[in-house]
């Protein structure tokens, strides 16, 4: 979106106003709920939602996205887990304004929006079907950008006749398949290190409150969008392909949230696990490929030959079991155990037998550079039911 000064001056406002209304919604539900040990009614919400002076439709979405936060919060206390009130918002924290039903049109290059008029756009793909919803997003860059959620007619299945394979994650290649390929880490935050501290510096020596201090903020935002973007634009073309190319998809089940927490929690963050797998699960269906997550424990140490254990250390790179003799390496290894385990072992016969053949090499860089490097991901010991 390119706004006016003006336009953009009233979005500005209008976040403001969204920051506010959530706040002093989340302020009337603890107190009601501190004093009655019950949540406020709609009816006194939505008296603080028609003074808010936001446009009703976005308002009311501000009541609903509190009202989701509430029930899940109840939701997860519920099943034993700890979870505390939603969280008062910042300007930091306050981004978008959403039109869930009215109060837009889109006329070309055009977009008109109650009550900021009609705001200059560029349209980067195509908008097919009837247009629902509207969201108005600031990022921390300063850009504004419109996104569109559209209703069109469900299509018939795409047929798919492509293979089976199973994708081990990793951090040093970022992924290895069953069939050999390897597909390296871009290690994207790794290539903007040093620029990124350069400058965050810049920005610690400024004046709080400064004008260059928000000049400095601004340029530091805009570094880490490029770096979002780049990751994206990398995950999107990958999960892309390999839908299209792949009939059924296996992976490993990991809470990479969790993981994060423990360890190379950087390096997880920056590869985008759970990003990838979420763009392949909404993919498939279009390619008409399926996606199958299967339990991650010990994918690394099991044989995929013989089904015997093969105890590792993470230095340990080569799969080399004593039982049946098969040496491979250790991620296509795991990758091997994750497709047997999504088709319950039906896969690996003749694909172990070609890998005795070969010498355990199979295979090509999906990027055209063969890597020998491996992952560092350890074996995961979660699991998330499916």
């Amino acid at each position: 979106m390119y706004p006016n000064k003006m336009q953009r001056k009233e979005m500005q406002e209008h976040l403001q106003l969204s920051k506010n209304l959530w706040n002093d919604m989340l302020e009337l539900t603890k107190d009601t709920y501190a004093t009655y040990a019950k949540f406020s009614t709609a009816g006194a919400l939505n008296e603080l939602a028609k003074t808010s002076g936001l446009y009703s439709q976005v308002a009311q979405d501000v009541f609903r996205r509190l009202n989701k936060s509430i029930f899940g919060m109840m939701a997860k206390r519920k099943r034993g887990l700890k979870a505390g009130f939603p969280r008062f918002r910042s300007m930091e924290r306050t981004k978008s304004l959403t039109y869930p039903q009215s109060g837009f049109s889109l006329n070309g290059k055009k977009l008109k929006v109650t009550p900021f008029g009609e705001i200059n756009i560029r349209i980067h793909r195509e908008v097919i079907g009837a247009v629902k919803t509207l969201t108005l997003k600031r990022e921390a860059s300063g850009k504004w950008y419109a996104i569109l959620a559209t209703e069109e007619k469900p299509k018939p299945p795409a047929e798919n006749n492509g293979s089976q394979v199973g994708i081990d994650l990793g951090l040093v290649n970022f992924a290895v398949l069953s069939d050999g390929t390897v597909i390296k880490n871009p290690k994207h935050l790794r290539k903007y290190e040093k620029l990124l501290k350069k400058k965050q510096s810049e920005l610690s020596f400024k004046k709080k409150g400064s004008q260059n201090r928000k000049k400095a903020k601004r340029r530091l935002a805009v570094l880490h969008e490029e770096v979002r973007n780049t990751r994206k634009d990398f995950l999107h073309k990958l999960s892309r392909q390999l839908v299209h190319a792949h009939s059924f998809i296996a992976l490993e089940d990991l809470d990479s949230a969790d993981m994060s927490q423990q360890n190379y929690g950087k390096s997880i963050n920056d590869a985008g696990w759970n990003e990838f797998t979420n763009m392949l699960s909404y993919k498939a269906e279009s390619a008409g490929s399926r996606i199958v997550f299967v339990n991650p424990a010990n994918t690394t140490k099991e044989c995929s030959g013989c089904g015997g254990t093969v105890k590792k250390e993470l230095w340990e790179r080569q799969h080399n079991c004593h039982s049946c003799g098969l040496s491979i390496d250790r991620d296509l290894n795991a990758a091997l155990n994750i497709l047997a385990r999504a088709t319950n072992g039906t896969t690996n016969r003749s694909i172990v037998s070609s890998l005795r053949a070969t010498g355990g090499t199979p295979g090509s860089n999906a990027c055209g550079d063969v890597s020998a490097e491996t992952s560092m991901k350890q074996d995961a010991t979660g699991f998330i039911p499916w």
